[in-house]
């Protein structure tokens, strides 16, 4: 009988040749030429290929090996939600403004290499192949639409903009042409490839403004049954949602309070408004190239993992070096974690999407250096690919739960400001800000979703009912965000359900695994840190059985 390790490993490549796009992502190489299938039909062989692995773990559930054991239920539960997925029909109705297919299929030339003639014929291949990703994809919606299952209008035109911009003039992959010839390929073929994305990408965008447009439903709200389910696929817990209101209020007012005696330090004379718009404008504060942005980000992640490593963290060679990127144009804004390769030819990498922004402020990026890289997502998803002898090769490539993953992301940031690595106050009232925005994530995610009331304790629109513009004028007003910016998130908090919540709560539950440790008598940071990088981002309560 194989073991739950063997298992792992024939899953991992037949889910990689299933599903090539997400295989780039995760690092798995060997299939940068091919392209998904987002049909129906696709959706439904791989749902058969998630039972049977399933039912090959489940002699091994339990045992007398606790590495293989905990290799089977860690898999075993990822199957679980997937065909979960697969039942309730997820795939006629996937769509939203940061996290569905048409962005996996379009995102995933950003991280493929681009430096020689052979790198170019996968980019090659895959362009050609990208009209039948997004028909499979529309068939999908399409049976959506039929049976009535389609989601917000906000969301459908929210990825109709982003359609629109790859098949315009000012696509992400017009530079494509220029890029192949200076790496030695074939221009004109790669200028054909991205003719026929941007043909593929119109025709889809007229279908979505025709038919999908009219059938979306007009409330962003998915309700309590839905919110809580989606919430048990991103945290792996249960949740009392209206607990979570309440305490993430009582975060907002906290952290508020707490801005204000920093931003203080700052400039005693001036209000936390207009200490921000000094963090802002100040030129001596700031970076005036994109360049130079970058820069200053590499720099931040150089320091922190040569003082780190060793008296912190066990930081291995293979994750000393994090790239820091600018994204392409035309997706949604903000900063996320691109995990390395499988065997570390690609390294991690820390991607910054600022739209029009060209002078970019430093106050609260040192925090999201932290959230993003070393030691926050690089340090976790590098470590977890790492653990060869402990981790079944699916759990670490490709499994990541976002309650521990985003919750350890964010509580490297507080670790981060009690070993004292903010050392100018407006650094550290930029931690603040961040803690504050997901503070108001949980109050904006749960109330909207939910319908439940702004409190009358609250800062902005007390006493009346939650609403998309609403929701706006928190992140703007109380989040610190600038109007783009808090369009985006919002919409994201929207359409990516009860994903918003995930870095607050995590880091609540990492703080709460930290404080059981510390009443044993003999705890170990250093150590307690280790176990929770080793099991990787894994379900939250299997998590607190781990470090149990």
């Amino acid at each position: 009988m194989p073991t739950p390790f063997e298992i792992s490993d024939r899953f991992t490549e037949s889910w990689a040749d299933a599903m090539p796009i997400a295989a780039t992502g995760y690092g798995i190489a060997g299939r940068d030429h091919l392209c998904t299938d987002y049909s129906p039909n696709a959706h439904a062989a791989r749902a058969d290929l998630y039972r049977l692995t399933r039912d090959n773990l489940a002699p091994h559930l339990e045992g007398v090996d606790p590495v293989q054991v905990f290799a089977a239920r860690v898999l075993s539960g990822w199957l679980d939600e997937k065909i979960g997925q697969f039942d309730s029909a997820k795939w006629r109705h996937d769509l939203n403004h940061i996290d569905s297919p048409f962005q996996s299929m379009r995102d995933v030339f950003d991280v493929m290499p681009k430096a020689t003639a052979g790198d170019w014929e996968a980019i090659n291949a895959r362009l050609e192949g990208f009209g039948a990703m997004l028909e499979g994809y529309r068939e999908c919606l399409q049976s959506g639409v039929a049976g009535g299952d389609t989601v917000a209008l906000r969301q459908a035109e929210s990825v109709l903009d982003q359609v629109e911009a790859v098949a315009s003039e000012r696509s992400r992959f017009s530079t494509f042409p220029a890029q192949a010839a200076a790496a030695g390929s074939d221009e004109v073929r790669v200028r054909r490839a991205v003719d026929s994305v941007r043909a593929g990408c119109a025709d889809f965008g007229t279908w979505l403004r025709e038919n999908y447009l009219p059938a979306a439903r007009p409330e962003d709200a998915v309700g309590r049954e839905a919110y809580l389910h989606a919430v048990d696929e991103h945290l792996g817990m249960p949740l009392d949602p209206d607990e979570t209101y309440e305490w993430g209020w009582g975060e907002v007012h906290r952290i508020r309070s707490e801005m204000a005696e920093t931003a203080a330090e700052i400039d005693p004379d001036r209000s936390i408004g207009e200490v921000i718009e000094l963090l802002e404008t100040d030129p001596a504060r700031s970076a005036a190239t994109r360049q130079e942005f970058v820069e200053f980000v590499s720099e931040i992640q150089a320091r922190a993992i040569a003082q780190l490593s060793g008296p912190h963290f066990d930081v291995p060679g293979e994750l000393e070096v994090v790239t820091v990127n600018i994204a392409p144009p035309g997706g949604s804004l903000g900063a996320w974690y691109m995990s390395p390769a499988e065997d570390f030819s690609r390294p991690g990498s820390i991607w910054y999407a600022p739209g029009s922004r060209e002078r970019l402020p430093y106050w609260q990026e040192v925090s999201t250096a932290y959230h993003e890289g070393f030691p926050g997502h690089h340090l976790q998803v590098g470590t977890a690919v790492l653990q060869r002898e402990k981790l079944s090769r699916f759990h670490r490539t490709v499994i990541w739960y976002p309650g521990s993953g985003e919750g350890w992301a964010l509580y490297a940031e507080r670790l981060m400001d009690e070993l004292g690595f903010f050392e100018k106050p407006e650094y550290r009232l930029g931690l603040l800000a961040s803690q504050l925005f997901r503070s108001v994530r949980v109050v904006v995610d749960i109330g909207c979703q939910l319908g439940l009331p702004i409190p009358h304790h609250a800062p902005l629109h007390p006493d009346e009912a939650w609403s998309y513009e609403r929701a706006v004028d928190y992140m703007i007003e109380v989040g610190l965000q600038a109007r783009d910016v808090s369009e985006s998130e919002v919409k994201r908090y929207l359409g990516w359900i009860g994903q918003a919540i995930s870095y607050k709560v995590g880091e609540r539950e990492i703080l709460a695994m930290r404080e059981r440790a510390g009443r044993d008598g003999d705890f170990d940071m250093r150590d307690f840190h280790r176990r929770i990088l080793e099991a990787g981002a894994i379900r939250l309560d299997h998590l607190w059985q781990v470090m149990a």
